[in-house]
């Protein structure tokens, strides 16, 4: 994609389907006049009473105590500097979502108009009583150090400035696990930070808590060494400042154990790091481009631990680590501030949860068969399930232990359940699909790629690095289409009506020949089926020339199955293929079986649908807990359609018994916990979540589906093929782009799967 269509993309994703990223929802009912009159006159009056009566009455009657501030003046955004306050609201809105989608806190992002301090602090005063918290954004150093203590010292709220203690949590946590790992000790190590903003101060600070002693750290800013003999040193240099005679980098390099990037790229040369004490520990955090690249580092020194601050390499120091569930312990417990036992708590448990074992859909999710604590993996992935009911609780407890928690928590496991409770609803999943995919790209053909929203698609996977594209059909429209969305790249384009395809169509055409000639196809008819893209793609597929395959946007599905089906055919020991939707509801994914192929499966063709949709589950690291949907609940109907699927669940009982599963059972007792423990407490699906619902037909799993994707605004991605001897999958008529793009995500994890388990038959 060229620089200006990543601009118009960037903008694009700004401004629609609403201007901005974020936005303010009703909590509560509004739809009657009964519950406006509470909402508001005459009804609001009686909160407003009993706050006036006791001011600590506002957490529980207003959205105070989960409600942060992400303040700013646009004076040091990201790496663009000092922007001004409405240049840097796009930054703060996307600081609201990152809350939002990591911690479920709601935000309020609000940019002042000044640079003096004076104002800046009195105007944040001014406006606190809204807020449970406040999260100082993108401030220039030193007035960022002001502001923040002097906000600290007169609110009664936690008050953080997350681009100074952020990164020094996170890099905290991997300084004690690389310190570990190496057998060194944080009292004895010599420390290099290159850098001296707000982040590399507070980074440093907070290092000297755990132990880091002052005489072995050297600091630099952009003059070099930060030596006492400096003159018109800041308070905050001079508490950092050396009483070495060195000048340089290099010199400061020589035998220091620990190196702490925060300032600009390629500074770091492999001549320093050879000169570097043995094991060296290297965070270069320089972003988009680290202090030395990665690679490189690597390749210089095999002792080293290395981290940066980007996503495509091991030891990722990412403040979304951090700031979400430190402010999630904070205003839980309505912590008067965020004080440094809070913070050192959460480098304690962000260290510790790194050597715990690492659940199954974190493995997904970054390729590893399995990630176990090491040079690394020094520090937990962002994508990890884990930390919300892990660092708030360390957090909280902190605040209460050290005396700043107005509202202590007695219950701590029901604590936990409502954190995880809280995280049901985003797409962390489908981030986890991605960069899962991301981690060994496929061949994906895409049989329609002359349709406008289909090259999108195809674009946004070569670009974002999901697969490697192969563009199938007629291919000046595919090269027009090209020019159109500026997809300038060197792609593979077949038209299988086209003369330069002659050779590929009478090998396909003779394969098809010897797989169905018993079957009725003639040679003529192979080789006039072969003209169809479907046809073509699908013995691409067949013969190793891709690895999975796209198509179904625009035509019926049953078109796009027949072709499947005939040349690539099913897995050994499957009779019937079948499909599931991942659906992403707000208590969480929830697979709906078979919303597309079978009309009406008998109880044993259901129980074959509910063990491969059991076994795609687990491909997602998911744990299946799986409802065999009726009308009926357990027994109470002799009827056919509800004995059909009481035997399939007899079956399952008897040949999977490991597997959660249980019916009949009807929608609302299946999805409500309370419901079927009070009715059915002898259900295997009693206490449990369930999260796939295999449906008696295909009329009541599709229109499920369609009806949740449509009424409520549920994601969908699917429909997603079982029980496919290769990574077929067959979009639904008129995908979105984004739905095209996940399928394609899907089928490179296929791929991936199926490779894996054909490596494994061959060892075997």
């Amino acid at each position: 994609m060229s620089k200006q269509s990543k601009r118009k993309e960037a903008l694009l994703y700004h401004s629609k389907p609403r201007p901005g990223k974020i936005q303010v929802l009703p909590t509560t009912k509004y739809a009657t006049q009964r519950d406006l009159s509470l909402a508001y006159s005459p009804g609001v009056a009686e909160p407003c009473l009993e706050i006036a009566k006791d001011v600590e009455n506002v957490y529980k009657y207003t959205a105070k105590g989960n409600l942060v501030a992400v303040i700013t003046n646009g004076t040091a955004v990201l790496g663009l500097g000092n922007i001004g306050p409405e240049a840097s609201k796009p930054v703060m809105e996307g600081k609201g979502l990152l809350f939002k989608i990591f911690a479920d806190i709601d935000v309020f992002d609000i940019e002042i108009d000044t640079e003096d301090v004076d104002a800046f602090v009195e105007t944040v005063k001014n406006i606190a009583p809204t807020f449970g918290g406040i999260n100082l954004e993108d401030i220039k150093a030193p007035e960022a150090f002001e502001i923040e203590r002097r906000l600290k010292e007169e609110l009664d709220i936690p008050v953080m400035h997350d681009d100074q203690h952020g990164t020094a949590i996170i890099s905290s946590a991997a300084l004690l696990n690389a310190l570990e790992l190496t057998h060194k000790k944080i009292n004895e190590v010599k420390i290099v930070i290159s850098g001296a903003g707000a982040a590399a101060v507070s980074c440093t600070r907070l290092y000297k808590a755990f132990g880091a002693v002052g005489t072995n750290i050297v600091m630099l800013d952009s003059k070099g060494v930060i030596r006492d003999d400096r003159s018109e040193l800041s308070p905050e240099k001079s508490e950092f400042a050396t009483h070495r005679k060195i000048d340089s980098l290099d010199e400061a390099m020589v035998d220091a154990d620990v190196f702490v990037g925060l300032s600009i790229a390629d500074i770091v040369t492999p001549s320093m790091l050879k000169s570097m004490a043995a094991d060296p520990i290297v965070f270069a955090m320089a972003n988009p481009n680290p202090e030395i690249e990665y690679k490189l580092a690597c390749k210089t020194r095999e002792d080293i631990i290395m981290a940066t601050g980007r996503s495509d390499h091991p030891n990722q120091v990412n403040n979304v680590l951090g700031f979400p569930f430190i402010f999630r312990g904070a205003l839980d417990v309505r912590a008067t501030k965020i004080n440094e036992a809070m913070k050192m708590a959460a480098v304690k448990a962000l260290a510790a949860l790194a050597k715990e074992s690492v659940p199954e859909q974190v493995n997904i999710a970054y390729g590893e068969t399995k990630l176990i604590f090491g040079r690394d993996y020094i520090i937990p992935k962002p994508f990890d399930p884990r930390l919300i009911d892990h660092i708030p609780p360390a957090v909280a407890k902190a605040a209460m232990e050290s005396g700043v928690a107005t509202a202590p928590i007695n219950n701590w496991k029901k604590y936990k359940d409502e954190l995880n409770q809280r995280m049901g609803g985003d797409n962390k999943i489908i981030r986890m699909l991605l960069s899962r995919a991301k981690q060994n790209p496929k061949r994906i053909v895409f049989a329609e790629a002359d349709h406008l929203n289909v090259l999108k698609a195809a674009q946004i996977v070569y670009e974002e690095g999901i697969g490697i594209p192969i563009l199938l059909g007629r291919k000046a429209v595919i090269q027009e289409l090209m020019e159109q969305i500026e997809f300038d790249a060197d792609i593979k384009i077949m038209d299988p009506k086209a003369d330069d395809q002659a050779e590929n169509l009478t090998r396909y055409a003779q394969k098809l020949f010897e797989n169905r000639h018993r079957n009725g196809v003639t040679l003529f008819d192979a080789e006039k089926l072969m003209r169809e893209r479907n046809y073509f793609a699908a013995m691409m597929l067949n013969q190793g020339d891709a690895d999975a395959m796209i198509s179904g946007y625009s035509r019926a599905y049953p078109s796009v199955l027949r072709p499947v089906l005939e040349v690539v055919g099913r897995f050994d020991g499957v009779s019937k293929v079948a499909t599931t939707n991942m659906m992403l509801t707000k208590r969480g994914p929830i697979f709906i079986s078979d919303t597309s192929i079978n009309i009406d499966p008998t109880a044993k063709e259901l129980a074959k649908i509910a063990q491969m949709t059991n076994y795609t589950m687990k491909l997602f690291g998911l744990t299946p807990v799986i409802a065999m949907i009726s009308y009926a609940n357990f027994g109470s109907s002799k009827d056919p359609h509800a004995t059909k699927v009481r035997d399939a669940v007899a079956y399952l009982h008897r040949t999977n018994p490991d597997m959660h599963i249980d019916g009949e059972l009807q929608t609302d007792f299946a999805l409500n916990p309370e419901m079927l423990q009070s009715k059915f407490p002898f259900s295997k699906l009693a206490g449990k979540k369930v999260n796939a619902l295999i449906f008696p037909n295909l009329d009541a799993a599709n229109s499920n589906y369609k009806l949740l994707k449509e009424i409520n605004g549920v994601d969908s991605v699917g429909p997603i093929m079982l029980g496919m001897r290769k990574p077929v999958h067959i979009l639904q008529l008129g995908a979105s782009v984004e739905e095209i793009v996940n399928m394609a995500a899907v089928s490179v994890v296929d791929a991936q799967q199926k490779e894996k388990r054909e490596e494994t038959a061959q060892q075997q």
